[in-house]
């Protein structure tokens, strides 16, 4: 009969094999634990420097941006409708940036958010599994695409194409921008709004089913609505995608700022003139030069703005359904 205690590391007395073992146990666990501390550290300075970056980018921004503000009035920068910085007789006002950016996101969500959410509705409802697996990646490749190939497929194609519509149309517009923007964002809200939907209880759709509802009513009425936290969160990402988009609006919408909100008219967004002046022609320290981190600020308000009003907006419906 083999004894249990033959087989150790070392040769200890029959009264000192527990306390070996009890001790090689203790160890082990130790060891474990601290294993289990360092990856806990680590996690936690992943997650403590994006932070820090975030942190790092508002400084740099309000810091610079505090240094345009002594030399240029916050009220004329609010309220001025010329941003002429590069001239001789420079204005600051950002308003017409802020109208540019405004409009050419808004075209694109337009376009966006109600063929994002049909698509994903067909995903979810109606396409077998076999669809699924091909549409689905076939749309999220569109995130692939480099974004200056987008600027100009709308420059020489959706331009041209529009223009067989509207012959007053000119080569440089927020139209042909907008819908490009459009369609590259359209992967960010089908695919998260399709994953909101298929995380709905199937018990919820039988539900409806049971009480004699279509399908398409069960999908508008019951699992939109149910999933509709998840949806706004797409929407968010596909704003915040829009807003800051840069290659397309530079190459297709034009570069001049122009206080208006007709699409069919060129304009210069707030990426598009960042874009604009960090080419290197401008020295360090120059009112021009800081005034693309009080653009910056400004952009990133309206981006925060929004995502506040999206948490909301998902604390409201999670509250409801």
């Amino acid at each position: 009969m083999t004894n249990f205690f033959s087989s150790g590391p070392a040769d200890y007395s029959e009264t000192e094999k527990p306390r070996a073992i009890v001790g090689d146990v203790l160890s082990r666990l130790t060891f474990r634990r601290l294993a289990e501390r360092a990856i806990e550290l680590l996690l936690f300075l992943a997650a403590l420097s994006s932070v820090a970056i975030t942190l790092g980018i508002v400084g740099i921004l309000v810091f610079e941006s505090l240094q345009f503000f002594e030399h240029v009035s916050i009220i004329d920068f609010l309220t001025d409708t010329q941003w002429t910085v590069l001239f001789d007789n420079p204005r600051y006002g950002i308003m017409p940036l802020v109208a540019g950016t405004a409009v050419t996101s808004a075209v694109a969500l337009l376009l966006a958010l109600p063929l994002g959410t049909v698509i994903a509705i067909y995903l979810s409802e109606y396409a077998d599994r076999r669809v699924r697996e091909v549409v689905k990646p076939v749309l999220e490749l569109l995130s692939a695409v480099p974004t200056v190939v987008f600027g100009y497929f709308a420059l020489l194609f959706v331009t041209p194409l529009l223009q067989r519509i509207l012959p007053d149309l000119p080569g440089f517009n927020m139209l042909a921008a907008g819908l490009v923007i459009g369609i590259m964002i359209i992967p960010y809200v089908s695919s998260l709004s399709e994953d909101a939907m298929k995380a709905v209880p199937i018990h919820i759709r039988e539900g409806s089913y049971a009480m004699g509802a279509t399908r398409l009513q069960t999908a508008v009425r019951v699992v939109v609505p149910s999933a509709f936290s998840g949806i706004a969160s797409a929407y968010v990402l596909a704003f915040s995608r829009a807003i800051g988009e840069t290659m397309v609006v530079a190459v297709a919408a034009g570069q001049q700022p122009n206080l208006t909100l007709n699409p069919m008219e060129p304009a210069a967004t707030i990426t598009t003139y960042i874009v604009q002046v960090s080419m290197g022609d401008l020295p360090h320290g120059t009112v021009a030069y800081q005034s693309i981190f009080a653009a910056g600020l400004t952009l990133m308000v309206m981006t925060l703005a929004f995502n506040v009003a999206g948490h909301l907006l998902r604390k409201r419906y999670r509250e409801i359904y």
